[in-house]
């Protein structure tokens, strides 16, 4: 019977990373609930506060070899709330219901787009080029629609007013999150190696810098990432056809 029992193998789940995402969930709703209230200010923070989360939750677990399949469903589904869910109702209950029908759908479309992503992101993992998205991130997506709220709400503009920008954005974020466009994705980042003592220096300032004005720093950073996305790709389909036309001409020189 002693040699049963120890042969069992024990179930659980790791406990850090796992506390990282419930974190990120709690942020999600805790979003929600915000903007119900009227608080769509602090809905916003907290969402980007959930960005915070959800970066954690991977990185901790990479440190740890805590990676599990648990683990990465309950992400995904974290990130489906606080990334999905959660900036389409900010942002209707903000602005887009004062559009009736259009309001509801562009807040549809970009919570469907939510989850269509993070579904082609979890069909590629091991397949894909890692130092590369295909698609904008879902929590990317997120901090463009919230931010243009935190920014709104800053600086006086009524979410009724921005109603067209705001179904713009919506909708932009949204298809962008399931377009074909490559995002850098970060990842080959090390925080473990050494860099050059100016790099810390350009982090202490980009610090202060987001410290001053952070909603509107950080929508515009992430506005940036965003159009990265066609930009970059653009360029490199201009390469790829350079490229042909280079063979296709030294070719015709050797004929």
């Amino acid at each position: 019977m002693a040699a049963s029992h120890s042969g069992k193998r024990r179930r659980g789940i790791y406990l850090l990373p796992n506390l990282f995402t419930t974190g990120c969930l709690f942020c999600g709703f805790y979003g929600i609930t915000a903007a119900m209230n009227g608080h769509f200010a602090l809905a916003a923070t907290a969402i980007f506060a959930a960005m915070i989360m959800d970066g954690l939750d991977g990185r901790v677990a990479r440190l740890t070899h805590t990676q599990t399949a648990f683990g990465a469903e309950y992400d995904s589904l974290s990130d489906m709330v606080s990334f999905g869910v959660a900036p389409a109702l900010v942002m209707y209950l903000w602005s887009l219901s004062s559009l009736a029908k259009l309001g509801w759908f562009a807040a549809f479309v970009y919570a469907a787009a939510t989850a269509l992503r993070l579904a082609r992101f979890n069909t590629q993992i091991g397949v894909e080029d890692k130092r590369y998205f295909q698609g904008l991130p879902s929590p990317s997506g997120a901090a463009i629609v919230t931010g243009f709220i935190w920014v709104g709400e800053t600086y006086g503009l009524q979410g009724e007013a921005m109603r067209y920008v705001a179904t713009l954005i919506t909708l932009a974020a949204g298809l962008l999150m399931v377009s074909n466009f490559r995002y850098y994705s970060f990842k080959e980042f090390d925080i473990r190696r050494r860099v050059p003592f100016v790099v810390i220096i350009a982090i202490v300032l980009a610090l202060a810098v987001v410290a001053t004005q952070p909603q509107l720093v950080l929508f515009l950073a992430f506005a940036i990432y965003a159009a990265s996305g066609p930009v970059w790709t653009f360029i490199e389909l201009r390469r790829r056809r350079s490229v042909v036309r280079q063979r296709l001409k030294r070719r015709r020189e050797r004929i």
